[in-house]
This record gives structure tokens, sequence and C-alpha cells, in this order.
């Protein structure tokens, strides 16, 4: 099981948890178990062409990937941030 950090704006998914367990031994394995556990939270991180959306960061441990077949050690931690913007 690979623990995943939960942002603020997807808790509404995970009944207000800030993280969550998924198996999977990809980033996108990872997202798509989290989905079957909270539906439609993948589709609030990875886009129509199954990528990253632009407003979301996905890191590996400290690591930012871009790359959601990215492999996953049995001890990673994915962590899923929402880009922040100012004006």
């Amino acid at each position: 099981m690979v623990q995943v950090l939960i942002p603020s704006q997807l808790q509404s998914y995970t009944g207000g948890a800030s993280r969550a367990q998924a198996r999977g031994g990809t980033v996108d394995a990872v997202l798509i178990d989290l989905d079957r556990q909270h539906p439609g939270i993948r589709f609030r991180v990875i886009d129509e062409q199954g990528r990253i959306r632009r407003h979301m960061r996905v890191y590996v441990g400290q690591e930012r990937t871009l790359d959601i077949a990215r492999t996953l050690g049995e001890t990673d931690e994915v962590l899923i941030f929402g880009a922040l913007s100012g004006g």
C-alpha cells in the first residue's frame, strides 16, 4: 500500500481525509485505485489525454513527477498538491 497525501481541494472526495492508502506499482495505478475508493478524484488530477493537469502537482517523495507511469517502491509516498497562483 502506498500512502497518498490529499490536498484540501480534493478532500471532499475522501470524506475530509488528508491521507489515503492505495495499491499500485505506478503513479497511475495508485490513482486508479484511489479513484476506485473515491470516485471522481483521478479526473481532478489527470486530464483526458492521460497527463497530470496543469494546476496539479504530483510528487513521489520529494521529487516532482510528470510521468504517471513512474514506478513506485513499496515505501514511496505520493503527494498531490494543487498549484498556487497569484494575481
